[in-house]
């Protein structure tokens, strides 16, 4: 899996790389997370280096009305591989709601 996100990351383009990480960390999205109003399923893991826990998952759970929060204990950024069964679970869980 890491040799698998190294790879896909070394076929981005650089400065694309670069503007993408520059505006998802200098884009402010609270305004546009209030305005949600529907149920909304945030899935976060608690040991993400990328992308913190406290700045993403548990900050965007209190913005959006009606938003489930699960927390994946242990889980990196790369939650979709890592977890995959049990996200799977849980979004099927959230969409029978």
């Amino acid at each position: 899996m890491i040799e698998s996100f190294w790879l896909n990351g070394m076929r981005a383009g650089h400065k694309n790389t670069f503007c993408c990480i520059k505006a998802f960390s200098e884009t402010d999205f609270t305004e546009d997370l209030k305005k949600f109003d529907v149920p909304t399923l945030i899935i976060h893991g608690d040991d993400d280096q990328i992308v913190p826990i406290g700045a993403a998952g548990l900050r965007s759970s209190k913005l959006v009305k009606n938003a489930t929060l699960k927390i994946y204990a242990g889980a990196l950024h790369g939650l979709a591989d890592t977890h995959k069964d049990q996200l799977n679970a849980d979004l099927l869980e959230f969409l029978k709601t």
